[in-house]
Parts: C-alpha cells; sequence; structure tokens
C-alpha cells in the first residue's frame, strides 16, 4: 500500500479504523481544503471583530456549507441561544463546580470517564481532558438534576470539548443541547428518545413504505438500529468531521437535522436493505450504513441529507410527534386496564 500524507489518527485525536481509505480520502481532502480555506475567508469577514453573531439567512447558508473548526466554539454559542443563556447566569458554571456535590453522581461519572472514546490519543493520554469532561458533566448533572448525570452524555461532552477546546464553552453548549435541541432525551424514560426512534419509524413508513413494511417483517425493532444514532448524535458512529457538519446544523435548525442524516443514510442504502434476506442480516446492514462511501465526504454528504429526504419541515415533524406520544398513552391506558 502506497504510504499516505495523513496520519492515522485525526485532528481532534481520534485514530481512523483499520480499514480506512486513505486514497479515497486524500482525493476528497485535496479538494476539501480549498473549500475550507474559501469558506475561513467568508466567516472571518462575517465574524469579523464582533464576538457575536446574529441568526440570518446568509448565516444559516454558512453554517449548511461548514463553520471552520476554530470558529465552531463561538458559532454554535452565538445561533443555538447559549450565548443569551450564559450572559444570564455568567457565574453559573464556576458557581456549579464549586459544590456541594452529590457523591453518588460523582462515583457514577468518574466510572464513566475512561470509558470515553478510549481510542482518542487527547483522553487516553492526559489527565487535563479527563479532568476537564468530569467538571462539564460534574456542572451539567448539579444544573439539571432531572437529566443528573446519564450514560452518552460523555461521549457528546466529551466531542464538545475536543472542537471548542473551553470547558465553560462546552457545558453551555451541552445544556442547550439536551434541555432546548433535545428534550426529555435522556430523562430516565427516555421519553423525548423513544418518540423521536418512533417518529423516524414514521417517516420511513412515509417516505419509504417499501423499507420500513420489510423492517416490519423481519422483526427488527427500529429502537435496536437507531438509538445510538439519536443518543449520541452520530458522534462514534459517523467519521468525526462528518458529525461536526452534522452538529453545525443541529445547533442552527435543531433536531429535524437529526431524522434528515437517517432518512439520507437509509434511502441512500434502501437496495441493500430490501435485499436482507434474514434479522441478522438486516441489522448488520443498518450498522454497514453509516460505512457508506459518501459519509467520509462530509461536503458531498452535507448537501445529500438536504436533498435525498425531500421536503421535512419542524411542523411535521412536532405533528408526527404528538401523533407518536398519543399512541404510546393509549398503549398505556389500554395496558393499565388489563
Amino acid at each position: 500500500m502506497a504510504t499516505s500524507c495523513f496520519s492515522n489518527v485525526d485532528e481532534y485525536g481520534f485514530e481512523r479504523p483499520q480499514n480506512f481509505n486513505y486514497e479515497t480520502y486524500e482525493e476528497f481532502m485535496s479538494e476539501y481544503l480549498k473549500v475550507l480555506a474559501k469558506r475561513a475567508k467568508k466567516w472571518a469577514e462575517i465574524i469579523g471583530e464582533g464576538k457575536s453573531l446574529q441568526r440570518s439567512i446568509t448565516v444559516k447558508r454558512y453554517v449548511r456549507k461548514g463553520i471552520p473548526g476554530e470558529h465552531r466554539g463561538l458559532v454554535w454559542l452565538s445561533v443555538s441561544g447559549g450565548e443569551e443563556l450564559k450572559s444570564k447566569s455568567p457565574n453559573l458554571y464556576q458557581e456549579l463546580l464549586t459544590g456541594p456535590h452529590d457523591s453518588q453522581v460523582t462515583d457514577i461519572i468518574k466510572t464513566d470517564l475512561p470509558r470515553t472514546f478510549p481510542d482518542n490519543i487527547f483522553f487516553n493520554n492526559t489527565d487535563r481532558h479527563q479532568r476537564q469532561l468530569y467538571n462539564i458533566l460534574l456542572a451539567f448533572a448539579h444544573q439539571n438534576r432531572q437529566v443528573g448525570y446519564c450514560q452518552g452524555l460523555n461521549y457528546i461532552a466529551g466531542l464538545l470539548l475536543l472542537v471548542t477546546k473551553s470547558e465553560e464553552t462546552a457545558f453551555w453548549l451541552l445544556k442547550v443541547l439536551i434541555e432546548e435541541i433535545l428534550p426529555e432525551y435522556y430523562v430516565p424514560t427516555m421519553k423525548g428518545l423513544i418518540t423521536d426512534i418512533d417518529v423516524l419509524a414514521e417517516l420511513v413508513k412515509i417516505k419509504m413504505p417499501d423499507v420500513y413494511q420489510h423492517v416490519t417483517d423481519m422483526g427488527l425493532p427500529w429502537a435496536v438500529i437507531t438509538t445510538k444514532w439519536f443518543i449520541c448524535l452520530f458522534a462514534e458512529v459517523l467519521p468525526t468531521e462528518t458529525t461536526l457538519r452534522i452538529w453545525d446544523c443541529l445547533f442552527y435548525e435543531g433536531s429535524k437535522i437529526v431524522f434528515r442524516v437517517a432518512l439520507t443514510l437509509i434511502k441512500r442504502n434502501r437496495e441493500n436493505l430490501l435485499a436482507c434476506q434474514d434479522f441478522t442480516e438486516l441489522a448488520e446492514c443498518f450498522k454497514e450504513i453509516t460505512k457508506d462511501s459518501i459519509v467520509l465526504q462530509c461536503h458531498d454528504f452535507m448537501q445529500s441529507i438536504f436533498k435525498v429526504p425531500g421536503s421535512l419541515s419542524s411542523s411535521k415533524i412536532s405533528k408526527l410527534r404528538a401523533k407518536v406520544e398519543q399512541s404510546h398513552k393509549e398503549q398505556q391506558n389500554a395496558k393499565e386496564r388489563r
């Protein structure tokens, strides 16, 4: 094999998988780096001297085309409303770290820290990143008692820290994600998560009835396929830069982006999914679709998520959520009557 000019570790410290296609990646990056340079210049102009950014059609367009790594913390905070929250309670993070702290919560977080990105050179070689991640999760758990600490948060907070390189920024972004963008995903009942998995199934039923029927016939629960997609927001599922491009849009446009990504992956692999003969083969195929060749080409992939699934409005998702919740309620009532 020809030697690659790319290291086996990406810029965020993640080891590339053994079967990583360096040739395709080099081909993609030779073009993408030019795109990044052009975008960085445009972002520098739009951000200018000010340290805040107003939501606008132009900013939304820029966000969809990708935010340069060095600006992500600032832009994510500005467009998601995190900056506004922070300005109302500027000392909150430090106060939460001061304590007092619930020993049960601290113990659970400490147990999970070594499991967070064990293949990442920053997390497995330095105590600093683990200590910072511990602080973020500790502060969040004590300001949001309803969620506290829940598995899956470590991956999101860890990636936010790697990208923003700031504990406090990562804390505020975690707060916005968990409390505003993905409500009730991480509460003990996981009500919001269960609802949204069913909403995705409904969307597949509408947009790809043959796939929906096939998955139903095979008896594969949607939760088995997609829980990790939703709970980690594609971290640990898709390549890092692709995940971050998804998060760029997620912080601006909200949770409908998660549905767009999921529907694109399913639709692009429709033929392969329909060809599966049994439960095991189908489950394996769903794992493979996250390794689709396009996911490495984050720019092309992000363009496809706005085309492949067709129209998908926030109001449509709200209606489907209401329908699914009503159905859950009826099932629960029927159970109680038995």
